[in-house]
């Protein structure tokens, strides 16, 4: 029941080369990006210096295209050809990994059997189970106003929320994610951003590379198995 708006664009349209930006007076110009992100971007693994997987190819270059488009400093993680996590606009680059990650877990973890199974009420509408999942996997329900508490518990055919999933069941779920690609819209400065991409099943990545960090940074990817 729900309705889109449908936008045509002409296909022969080329914008402009230079873009332009003024703030309080001031113009900014600069040459618009229009590199391509490809296939060929991402066909050798940097760390083996071998072919990259096929499936990863394409999920690195769907993953760089979302980044190439969002708002810097951004994260993507993409898995099975789609984006799974989009993480922007943060000053810290490995804040951008962990909100990306964020979203990665809640996406895998509605996934599994203990939320797939969740005991909701009769006669509710697929948002409100689909808003009910991901209340439950924030978690922190004991600790809501009496009201919003009540209104929660509602949800569920007992009339009372299940128990939280706790960190072990948590992190032996996510275990089971692998494979997923992320792709950076610049350099990683730093190889903390690799080690919170490894606890998200991240086995691909793509960056611009051109820190003086990098052998580091590869280092802890080549330690984590990527």
């Amino acid at each position: 029941g729900g309705k889109f708006v449908c936008v045509e664009v002409d296909p022969a349209y080329a914008p402009p080369p230079l873009e332009y930006r003024e703030v309080y007076g001031v113009g900014f110009a600069q040459a618009r990006n229009a590199r391509e992100c490809t296939k060929a971007d991402v066909a050798v693994d940097a760390v083996s210096g071998g072919p990259m997987p096929g499936d990863a190819q394409r999920d690195l270059v769907l993953a760089s295209i979302t980044a190439k488009y969002t708002q810097s400093n951004s994260i993507c993680f993409a898995v099975g050809g789609q984006v799974v996590g989009v993480g922007a606009g943060q000053q810290s680059r490995v804040d951008c990994v962990k909100l990306a990650a964020k979203k990665v877990a809640t996406w895998w973890l509605r996934q599994t059997p203990p939320v797939l199974d969740l005991p909701f009420a009769e006669g509710l509408k697929r948002q409100q189970r689909v808003n009910a999942r991901v209340a439950f996997l924030e978690g922190g329900f004991d600790a809501y106003a009496p009201q919003e508490k009540a209104a929660f518990d509602k949800l569920f055919a007992s009339g009372k929320a299940p128990p939280e999933l706790g960190a072990s069941d948590r992190a032996a779920l996510m275990k089971k994610l692998d494979g997923v690609a992320l792709a950076s819209d610049a350099f990683f400065p730093f190889p903390d951003n690799i080690d919170v991409a490894a606890k998200f099943g991240v086995k691909f990545i793509a960056q611009a590379g051109g820190s003086v960090q990098d052998p580091q940074v590869l280092a802890c990817a080549k330690g984590h198995g990527m």
